[in-house]
């Protein structure tokens, strides 16, 4: 549904964007993470046909952005970082003349506008004008007028931007079901919670180029070694280590507890928890130390392409070694998985 090969955009000298190749399939979300300044809001406006690329092509629901960008506009939902409303509408009036301008008959508008501000909770507040909304309310208003005429891709940039928890919560359920219902999404936003919550892959753009773009459980692995497995047992571990040495690495250990690296979870825990069985111990907990997405967003942002490639080949001579990071220098962020 969305092809970028080499999209790149300039405005003089300066290279808003450089080197942008993605692909986005339908009924998936892709989420762009990347500081202030690394050409995700430009990217986003060359797909939705805003901004012409100055190299490179991208086609968005089979249309090229650049030959037809009308009906590239027609296939795509945009919710920009700023979006202007008119401060004198109310949100009713507003979706309305939105609805129309996207070619709905009137009574389609008016039918369409109610819906999605039920969907959002905005139907109580229909009658007030848009410039006594909050900041989160007019995005959400602003998301109701992305949805409007029921768009096979959305483009979202900072979707819950200023939002209370109650709100952003419904905003990403929103998006779920929109993934649910077969749509295509791209995603701009700085809360990597929020982005490893929704994307089924994340790219990282610096610089205007992408330098990595992957599952964040891959980017992970990539960066920063196979899953970490924490054991807890009912009593001490006295006895048990160097029999589960034979099967596992052991990284780390306390009187009830135990972590070892497992590169195939799937082969490793079944033969651990049948060993400690055959030993007698009772297991209380087996689960993955969720290593931090942001450890390897600020290891790529800071070190780059090169942070990647050099994780991956230490990673590689060490043949998974036990520690919990590449040790990529400077660029490499400090500290480990908390306890």
């Amino acid at each position: 549904m969305i092809e970028a090969v080499e999209l790149g955009k300039s405005f003089g000298d300066f290279a808003a964007v450089a080197d942008v190749t993605l692909k986005v399939q339908e009924g998936e979300i892709v989420v762009l993470l990347g500081p202030n300044g690394a050409g995700k809001t430009t990217t986003v406006r060359m797909l939705a046909a805003i901004l012409r690329p100055t190299k490179g092509y991208a086609r968005v629901a089979g249309h090229n952005v650049e030959e037809e960008p009308v009906a590239v506009r027609q296939q795509v939902g945009l919710l920009t970082e700023f979006p202007g409303l008119y401060d004198r509408m109310t949100p009713s009036d507003y979706l309305q003349f939105f609805a129309a301008v996207q070619g709905l008959p009137a009574p389609a508008g008016r039918a369409r506008s109610e819906e999605v501000l039920r969907r959002f909770r905005l139907w109580e507040a229909r009658k007030l004008r848009l410039g006594d909304f909050s900041k989160g309310m007019r995005q959400k208003v602003a998301l109701a007028r992305a949805l409007l005429h029921d768009p096979p891709v959305l483009l979202l940039d900072e979707p819950t931007s200023a939002m209370d928890p109650e709100s952003a919560r419904l905003v990403r359920k929103c998006i779920l079901e929109l993934k649910q219902a077969g749509r295509t999404l791209l995603l701009c936003t700085h809360n990597l919670a929020e982005a490893e919550q929704l994307a089924d892959r994340i790219a990282i753009l610096r610089l205007g180029k992408i330098i990595a773009f992957d599952t964040a459980a891959n980017l992970r692995r990539r960066l920063l070694g196979p899953p970490i497995m924490e054991l807890r047992v009912n009593g001490s571990l006295d006895g048990l280590v160097p029999a589960l040495q034979e099967l596992v690495q052991v990284t780390e250990q306390g009187p009830d507890w135990l972590r070892y690296l497992a590169p195939q979870p799937s082969l490793l825990n079944p033969q651990v928890l049948h060993r400690l069985s055959e030993l007698g111990a009772e297991v209380v907990t087996l689960s993955e130390v969720l290593l931090s997405l942001e450890e390897v967003y600020l290891g790529l942002v800071a070190g780059g392409e090169k942070a990647l490639s050099e994780a991956e080949a230490l990673l590689q001579r060490r043949g998974a070694a036990p520690t919990r990071r590449a040790e990529i220098g400077d660029a490499a962020p400090k500290g480990g998985a908390e306890r």
